[in-house]
């Protein structure tokens, strides 16, 4: 490997299959080496983009312009990589290859629709080439859903995604996705494993084996938990054998954009309130959740006289709780969730949680 060339990884998998919280793990274990970060995720109002921004980083605050979130990471356009990657990937890739004496290794997540082979094979653009090689392709799937016969742990959630994506021009099966980013792998990571026994751990383990070659390693993870040193330093040089992997994107795909209605399937809000009792606010959310189609609510809880912010994540009828930071002097100490669903009005949500509201 040519070691002047700056390794990158690419995290790919569903919405929900952990890939942020792989990150976020990653991300503190960096100890010295000088990590920029690519997020393209979905959402009105980037909360895994938030979450890693409050990571360790090293870098120096980027000058690309509306792309650079500060602290070396970029958000790219919501939307398909493969889509996308023309008019966003390169300029980023060559605002950080530009920065490349500050920086040690690139993390690239996905988003959860993206197919990894188009955003491998922009690595052989030749300036890109000349600097950079993928150091591993890391696959994350949800260990629980896999084994249960799903691809993800809200199947509709995903499917959201997709219909709220007016960028994605092709129109796979979830199965074909699921295929089409093990399809790519270098690394194979099962997450939630704690949550499966002996038998399901077989079953996701044929449908892993199913759809890699047997060089493939799969790692079960905790909570994200893993070594820095077994994610990064595969040095895989992706970029020089992908276009000998197959997928089912590489039918689907036709230029033209076909989903000019899609954003009517579903809605996207961005919910400001203030401080808020956190069981009353529990409550109301769960009610939410059980009485209407929301598909995922994610975001920040403020609660008096808490130092810390709790971090809201709901997926699917899942609600999860956990403080992640200290409040920063100069933050308004607010509650924000962004909420994507499917037939139920701003006002209703709005109202339910302000129930709350101290």
């Amino acid at each position: 490997m040519n070691l002047n060339k700056i390794p990158a990884t690419i995290v790919t998998g569903f919405l929900g299959s952990g890939k942020t919280t792989l990150l976020s793990n990653v991300i503190k274990q960096a100890a010295g080496k000088r990590i920029a970060v690519i997020v393209n995720e979905f959402g009105e109002l980037d909360i895994d983009a938030d979450l890693l921004r409050n990571c360790p980083l090293d870098c120096e605050d980027g000058e690309a312009e509306s792309a650079s979130l500060g602290d070396g990471i970029y958000e790219l356009a919501n939307g398909c990589i493969c889509c996308t990657v023309e008019e966003e990937f390169l300029p980023v890739m060559l605002e950080l290859i530009e920065r490349r004496d500050d920086i040690d290794h690139i993390l690239i997540e996905t988003s959860g629709l993206a197919i990894p082979k188009p955003l491998v094979q922009a690595f052989n653009w030749p300036e890109i080439k000349k600097h950079c090689t993928v150091d591993a392709v890391i696959t994350v799937i949800d260990g629980p859903a896999v084994s249960a016969g799903r691809f993800a742990d809200d199947e509709a959630l995903v499917e959201a995604q997709r219909l709220a994506d007016d960028s994605l021009e092709h129109d796979p099966s979830l199965r074909e996705l699921l295929d089409d980013q093990l399809s790519a792998a270098d690394l194979v990571v099962v997450s939630k494993s704690d949550l499966l026994d002996n038998a399901q751990k077989e079953r996701v383990k044929a449908i892993v084996q199913h759809a890699v070659p047997d060089a493939v390693k799969t790692l079960y993870v905790d909570h994200g938990d893993v070594q820095l040193d077994v994610l990064i330093g595969i040095e895989s040089a992706a970029e020089e054998r992908i276009d000998a992997v197959h997928n089912h994107h590489d039918h689907h795909h036709e230029h033209g954009h076909h989903h000019e209605h899609a954003h009517d399937h579903f809605d996207s809000y961005v919910i400001t309130l203030g401080e808020v009792d956190i069981e009353r606010f529990q409550q109301a959310l769960n009610g939410l959740l059980q009485n209407h189609n929301i598909y995922r609510a994610k975001g920040f809880a403020a609660i008096p006289n808490k130092p810390m912010r709790q971090v809201v994540q709901a997926v699917g009828k899942r609600l999860d709780l956990h403080f992640d930071r200290l409040w920063t002097a100069d933050e308004p100490r607010q509650t924000r969730l962004v909420v994507i669903c499917k037939d139920v009005t701003e006002q209703v949500i709005t109202d339910a949680l302000s129930v709350a509201v101290i």
